[in-house]
């Protein structure tokens, strides 16, 4: 075996991750999905491409896509909470589980007519793109301004429907591999034991977290990342061992790090998104490295015909049935079906088909990349402009904003004598972990507020919060203006 110079392997490694940090900057500025720049980086590094690395180990790309997407969900469940998600539970539930249902059997009729497909193999196609991705809508969502009901339920969703699309893929997968022994009753144990299992390992190991991150002595301050990652760890290995889904539990596990009161939250905040977007670079140039250029026009009608189907029919079918008795709008129904963005889940889990012995395994690997540019440079581009237009961009803005040191704003609030805020003490606002009242300016003059200090009508609080932070007030401003 050729010994590989381990001083090149480190510049090259290091190359990626100063292309993938100037592709990053390059698309945020421009708007194109970061994806569709990675994936890109690893294109140019591929045989096809100028870089001539030959690489084709799908076993291997699987295995990074799976480490990469739990890293993924789980900086997802940790940058959110239990009290956000609360009152967008049902939709989300439903849009995970039926939505994925609907958006596969719509889909698999389009692959069925548009490619070669058995009737299994496109509905194992329709299965791979039926989840939203967790990455793409994250990183979509934090850079826009959707109200927040909106985009909760839409990053609930792209957290959950990730096991449900799973457990259907390898069902499919499994029933394709060996028809004689499988049928539509085994894929429904299966999905249903991977939800059960992951949902029960997941609440298990959420109670442990939480007790444990609460009570974290300042001795071991420094490994607060390192527990952190075991946490994810442990919760998408027990549960993948018991036959559950990981992915379930590793979503459900970051909720429970996230919500839990502690000194080190934001420490573990800035860890992980770090530790996501590593993940990213890595997952989708390893896929990059895998997508052969040279194969991509035989399918490329077909798959922009799919992805069309998808953009178009299937994923807003999946969400008027899904949401067909909840209290959304017509115009929240259009963007929540427009806003299903495809990225690193559907690839990864046509890595699963491209590991097994499906006939057309390559077909639906190809299919799918389709897919994912299409949705990534359709979608993920025209998502605000598509808000603004159906009025649905959050109109909260701060009453004042006092600069200081950039990391930091302090947002001040006028207090009305309707407001629900009226008489409460400054210990009973409800402010998120990392912001707080500074001071309180009452009759013109300041006053240094304590807990016990009760809010009045015409007083001014200034909240200080991390700049990064400041969107998450929206609720508790908003609560805090409901008339009594």
């Amino acid at each position: 075996m050729e010994r590989v110079d381990e001083g090149l392997v480190i510049l090259v490694v290091g190359a990626v991750l100063a292309a993938s940090v100037f592709a990053a900057f390059g698309a945020a500025r421009t708007g194109l999905p970061v994806l569709v720049a990675f994936l890109g980086i690893g294109m140019f590094m591929g045989s096809d491409g100028p870089g001539g690395i030959a690489f084709d180990d799908a076993e291997l790309t699987r295995r990074i896509g799976t480490v990469g997407l739990a890293l993924i969900l789980f900086e997802g469940g940790l940058q959110t909470s239990w009290r956000r998600l609360r009152e967008v539970a049902v939709p989300a539930a439903l849009l995970s589980t039926v939505g994925v249902v609907v958006s596969t059997l719509v889909t698999a009729v389009a692959a069925h007519l548009l490619f070669t497909l058995t009737w299994l193999e496109a509905a194992l196609l329709g299965a791979v793109v039926a989840s939203t991705d967790a990455a793409a809508v994250f990183s979509t969502l934090r850079a826009t301004n959707i109200r927040r009901r909106l985009a909760r339920t839409l990053e609930a969703e792209s957290g959950g429907n990730d096991p449900m699309a799973i457990a259907l893929t390898l069902g499919l997968i499994a029933w394709i591999e060996h028809p004689a022994g499988h049928g539509f009753l085994d894929l429904t144990v299966l999905v249903i034991r991977q939800l059960g299992l992951g949902l029960v390992v997941g609440l298990a190991l959420a109670y442990v977290a939480t007790r444990i991150f609460a009570r974290i002595p300042d001795a071991v301050a420094a490994f607060v990342p390192v527990a952190s990652l075991a946490a994810a760890a442990l919760s998408f290995g027990a549960a993948a061992v018991l036959g559950g889904s990981g992915f379930l539990a590793v979503y459900i596990v970051g909720l429970a790090v996230g919500s839990t009161p502690s000194r080190y939250r934001q420490q573990l905040a800035a860890f992980h998104e770090g530790v996501a977007f590593l993940a990213q670079v890595v997952l989708f140039v390893v896929l990059g490295l895998l997508v052969f250029p040279r194969d991509l026009p035989a399918v490329a009608l077909p798959g922009i015909g799919l992805a069309a189907a998808l953009i178009f029919i299937a994923r807003p079918a999946a969400v008027w049935a899904s949401t067909a008795l909840l209290s959304f709008t017509r115009r929240e129904r259009v963007l929540l079906g427009w806003a299903g963005l495809r990225g690193a889940a559907p690839i990864v889990l046509a890595t699963f088909a491209l590991t097994s012995t499906v006939e057309h395994r390559e077909t639906i690997f190809n299919g799918v990349f389709f897919v994912v540019i299409v949705s990534a440079l359709l979608q993920g581009t025209t998502l605000e402009q598509l808000a603004t237009r159906l009025r649905l961009v959050s109109s909260w803005k701060p009453e004042t904003v006092v600069a200081i040191p950039p990391e930091y704003v302090v947002i001040e609030f006028a207090v009305e004598g309707n407001h629900a805020i009226n008489g409460s003490a400054v210990r009973e606002l409800g402010l998120p972990r990392d912001a707080l009242v500074a001071w309180v300016t009452r009759g013109g003059n300041p006053i240094p507020p304590r807990g016990s200090t009760v809010v009045e009508a015409g007083d001014r609080l200034s909240v200080i919060t991390p700049r990064h932070r400041s969107p998450d007030l929206e609720d508790v401003l908003s609560r805090w203006r409901r008339l009594i």
